[in-house]
């Protein structure tokens, strides 16, 4: 008989607990303090997010489990988790003066992240399927309700509207899943399923071989994959660019939290399969994206393919796994935040209140209208380009590094020749800023000051600058934290 719930139980998903506490009292402070403005939510959706986090760090080291071993508040959960609350408070950030601009006085708009940031951790820190689809639903129908916030805009009830069903779509591959999984093991527990997949009966058995597939298609799409991806550039262009900035950044390292979990915790003895089908669609992602990246026209739409490319490179990382290619996940993923909330932030920033600015020709002699703002959108092109001396450098270098010592030679040479493709839309914005004349339809004035977007702006430089520079000790951190669970798979 099980043993009864007790306080260990709660304090292994205490963050959890605290963000969905603090995104009831967002709600109720809400409901109950019309008129406050946007500040005062915003104001104590971040304590709640500084709270989690004191409560993560808390529990770095300890390797709890509760809830009959469903949930874990392992070092590996607990370094995702601490990106996730960085994506999250960055939004939050991110969204102040533009929620302000279009009069979206909206409690739930920070309620529905701190959600959707719950859910997230349980993606990351869940020992069950169950457990994960529950993360994947909360995380998903709290950004399908974000998408559409801007609610007499027509792109962004399209891009709701398309994230929805076809977000639907892929939770059926992920039920499926489960019960496939299930038919062949008989538990969807994780370490169960492993021990079962020891007996050969099991592992031939064509439920699991169907099961996996149809889970690499259901996270392929949550994580944009090709060819999963065609949702992901008419979602982030419809969405409010806060949420596109939330949605690349955290989702994405969600979905690879949990798609980690389940093949190398679960599904390890079937590695030198489903190792060969990753590295298959690695390649097509980042060779896709990058390529496709190239023709917009429009900056929002060119960071949805540039993001699509990233998932690539981070895949590559999974692929070739062991202690090196999964800590590879974890700082490119923190990376990823830095740079990418910080390229949509000055796109915030350089928006009025009539329309956004989101193409190239309105940046057109941006450079000398802020050249404050100008060479920071330009460090941030530099590091998604991957350029030495930046984050996105560090992290390509790990993943390159990690691949040649386990002998991927092509992967390696196909994520450098990407990257070097990549140069090529990056550096447009920066010939965009500072060698094409403005025009009437440009950026004319400096963009007025504002705290919080400045504030985000900045830690989003120093984060990009200080892990290029001084990546070892972040590099050190991010594989103690995966090293039980490489040891384990």
């Amino acid at each position: 008989m099980n043993a009864p719930i007790s306080a260990q139980d709660f304090l292994t998903i205490l963050p959890e607990l605290i963000l969905c506490g603090v995104g009831l009292l967002v709600l109720v402070f809400d409901m109950f303090g019309s008129g406050r403005g946007t500040a005062n939510v915003a104001g104590l959706s971040l304590i709640g997010l500084l709270v989690a986090g004191y409560a993560e760090v808390s529990l770095i080291g300890q390797q709890l489990e509760g809830f009959f071993g469903t949930m874990s508040a392992d070092d590996y959960s607990i370094a995702f988790e601490l990106i996730f609350l960085a994506v999250t408070g960055f939004t939050v950030l991110l969204s102040m003066r533009y929620l302000d601009d279009r009069g979206m006085d909206y409690g739930e708009f920070s309620a529905l992240l701190l959600f959707a940031t719950a859910g997230m951790m349980l993606m990351a820190s869940a020992l069950d399927l169950l457990m994960i689809f529950v993360g994947v639903e909360i995380l998903s129908i709290s950004s399908y309700v974000l998408c559409g916030m801007l609610r007499h805009d027509l792109k962004s009830n399209e891009a709701a509207l398309k994230y929805l069903l076809l977000g639907a779509f892929a939770t059926g591959f992920l039920l499926y899943v489960m019960v496939l999984i299930y038919g062949a093991t008989g538990t969807i527990r994780l370490r169960e399923i492993s021990t079962a997949l020891s007996q050969e009966s099991t592992y031939v058995n064509p439920l699991m071989w169907i099961g996996l597939g149809m889970l690499l298609v259901g996270f392929g799409f949550k994580i944009a994959l090709a060819p999963f991806h065609m949702w992901t550039p008419d979602v982030y262009e419809g969405a409010p660019t806060p949420i596109t900035a939330f949605l690349s950044a955290g989702p994405k390292a969600a979905g690879f939290a949990a798609l980690i979990r389940i093949l190398v915790e679960g599904l390890g003895a079937m590695q030198p399969q489903w190792s060969q089908v990753l590295w298959l669609l690695a390649v097509i992602t980042m060779t896709l994206g990058n390529v496709v990246a190239m023709q917009q026209d429009n900056i929002k739409r060119m960071l949805a393919y540039s993001s699509i490319a990233h998932a690539g490179y981070i895949l590559a990382a999974l692929v070739v796994g062991g202690p090196e290619g999964l800590s590879a996940v974890v700082f490119y993923s923190l990376a990823y935040t830095f740079m990418n909330t910080g390229a949509f932030g000055i796109l915030i920033l350089a928006s009025d209140r009539e329309r956004e600015r989101v193409t190239f020709d309105d940046f057109r002699g941006f450079g000398f209208v802020s050249p404050a703002l100008a060479i920071a959108m330009f460090i941030f092109m530099l590091s998604l380009a991957g350029v030495p001396l930046t984050a996105g450098f560090a992290g390509k270098f790990q993943i390159f590094k990690a691949a040649i010592d386990k002998d991927f030679i092509w992967l390696a040479v196909i994520l450098v020749l990407n990257s070097v493709v990549s140069i090529y839309y990056y550096l447009r914005i920066v010939v965009v800023m500072y060698m094409q004349p403005a025009t009437e339809a440009s950026i004319q004035e400096r963009p007025p000051v504002s705290v919080p977007l400045y504030v985000a702006i900045a830690a989003a430089l120093i984060g990009v600058l200080y892990l290029g520079i001084f990546p070892s000790q972040w590099i050190d951190l991010s594989l103690q934290s995966v090293s039980l669970l490489a040891a384990g798979g």
